[in-house]
């Protein structure tokens, strides 16, 4: 490609308070009667005073802490002037010149190219890094902001009608906006970096960040650089001759983002289609685009309006914000394990994978589970960390346990693992492992006992031995069945004797089925090729 991709995120969140920014209506995002949650302040009736909510302000603050963001100790609000229908002020109350954080920064893995799981309903990266290797190598992306402001309403638009509804139950709610500096440069690091940020924002409490409710909305700004045009890092030219010879390109807004897969498919359309009008020596125009999902391909909206165009100054009816330096550091008390420190102590503590690992850090509920089982397992093994051998001992089984969990149970129960609608206990669960790792049980048999622990909550040991699914070790037994399967398979056996290797095959699935699958494999293969010698 001749061209370098220049994107940069507006990422837009909710923020899970109880009442709105500046009114007490409730913030309830499942409320489907319209204009429902709403009063003469959010609804700007003349004569009304805005209330800035503490919450809402320590939520940002909280988010900026774990994003690595400086904290400046003054910020206001201003006005942010337009006129939209669904905004019932003709302004918006956000913040400019003054916001609450500043200067952040988010890493990225960086993600392997071409490369498949894009396709996965639940994705996994693709990291650059093997399970030999220290970490993931990472990418930072530089954050410019995060500020707060007050959210708009809803505009309905009825199918074949001539009209347009409004809906104020959203407008005024809390809004978080993060803005980040140009450094990402594909659709899929975009993509990494919304999945991310979206998982900081459930793990720090402050949102649920649902897309499918509006929660979270993501707008992309992009353009192309020409790489003959890209500064090079290495040189020893002043960062003068650096910005004479770095022409940026037009910047083109992407709007209407609902999903992950939508900003990835977006930018990557865009970079094509800014890049044919480059190839034919054509103009870039600075506006804002729309995204069509079913045709896969952006839209043009509008042209873009510039900040100077929303005539912002501070907002009159709200007081500056001081931030006493020991309310900032009692906000970043409340931080705890955030999704890149959980990454790399799960591939250090339980010697997990980073696909494993990475399913956990998505799912806290499965995570949180996972680590219970883990510490009944530790239990059992009477081992504590960093004791040599034993530790390596205890991550072998806790592997065993991240699989079934990864897999099986996660199959069982659709991809959505609750704890409290799950009926194995973490105790139960632990046991099956101990069964399952000392050979009690077959990797077939566990499966069933897997399901009736699910269905029924009964612990393992009980239902191997109410339903006879103890794995055969005694030779002689095994033996007796496999004479009776060669009897009633003659050709098989013979085929074998004549040096056909798949016939072995064919009759050790025979014996593990006359068994119920509770031989043990090994003893299987080891006695069919004795036998039929």
């Amino acid at each position: 490609m001749k061209y370098q991709p220049v994107i940069g995120l507006e990422i837009h969140t909710e923020l899970k308070t109880r009442s709105k920014m500046f009114c007490s209506c409730k913030n309830d995002p499942d409320e489907k009667r319209p204009n429902f949650n709403v009063c003469p302040i959010c609804m700007a009736h003349p004569g009304t005073l805005p209330v800035m909510n503490k919450e809402a302000i320590r939520k940002v603050i909280k988010t900026g802490l774990a994003l690595g963001c400086r904290i400046p100790e003054e910020s206001k609000f201003d006005r942010k002037n337009y006129f939209y229908p669904d905004l019932p002020k003709g302004y918006q109350i956000s913040q400019y010149d003054m916001p609450f954080c500043k200067d952040g920064y988010l890493e990225i893995p960086i993600i392997k190219k071409n490369t498949a799981s894009e396709n996965s309903q639940f994705p996994i990266p693709n990291f650059q890094s093997n399970l030999k290797s220290k970490a993931p190598k990472t990418k930072k992306i530089r954050i410019r902001r995060v500020h707060l402001e007050e959210d708009t309403g809803r505009l309905i638009h009825p199918e074949k009608a001539d009209y347009s509804l409004v809906d104020f139950n959203r407008a005024g709610v809390p809004l978080m906006e993060l803005v980040t500096e140009p450094d990402i440069s594909s659709g899929r690091e975009a993509r990494k970096f919304a999945e991310d940020l979206k998982l900081i924002l459930k793990y720090l409490g402050v949102s649920d960040a649902d897309m499918e409710k509006g929660q979270l909305r993501v707008e992309v700004n992009i353009s192309l650089q020409r790489k003959s045009q890209v500064p090079n890092p290495k040189s020893q030219k002043n960062s003068k001759s650096q910005n004479q010879n770095s022409k940026l390109g037009t910047k083109v807004e992407i709007k209407n983002l609902n999903s992950f897969r939508a900003v990835e498919d977006a930018i990557e359309y865009e970079i094509e289609r800014q890049s044919q009008i480059l190839d034919k020596k054509g103009k870039i125009v600075q506006e804002t685009r729309g995204w069509n999902g079913e045709r896969g391909e952006t839209f043009s909206q509008r042209e873009k309006e510039e900040a100077h165009d929303y005539r912002y100054f501070p907002e009159p009816d709200l007081p500056t914000i001081f931030l006493a330096p020991e309310y900032v550091r009692e906000i970043k008390s409340e931080i705890t394990e955030l999704p890149n420190q959980k990454r790399k102590r799960m591939a250090e503590e339980y010697g997990l994978d980073e696909k494993s690992a990475e399913v956990f850090v998505d799912n806290k509920d499965l995570s949180e589970y996972f680590e219970k089982v883990a510490s009944e397992l530790r239990e059992w093994a009477g081992v504590e960390k960093g004791v040599g051998l034993k530790d390596k001992e205890f991550k072998k089984v806790a592997k065993i346990a991240s699989n079934y969990l990864v897999t099986d149970v996660q199959g069982m129960v659709g991809g959505s693992f609750v704890e409290n609608n799950f009926k194995i206990t973490p105790e139960n669960f632990a046991e099956f492992i101990v069964l399952v790792k000392g050979g009690k049980i077959t990797s077939k048999t566990a499966k069933e006992i897997l399901v009736e622990m699910a269905k029924t909550g009964i612990d393992p040991s009980h239902i191997v031995e109410e339903k006879g699914l103890a794995q055969v070790t005694d030779e002689g037994e095994i033996e007796e069945i496999i004479k009776e399967v060669i009897a009633k398979n003659p050709k098989p056996a013979g085929d074998y004797r004549s040096g056909k290797q798949n016939a072995l095959q064919f009759l050790a699935g025979k014996v593990m089925a006359a068994t119920r699958g509770r031989a043990k494999p090994e003893i299987v293969q080891k006695l069919l090729k004795k036998i039929l010698r």
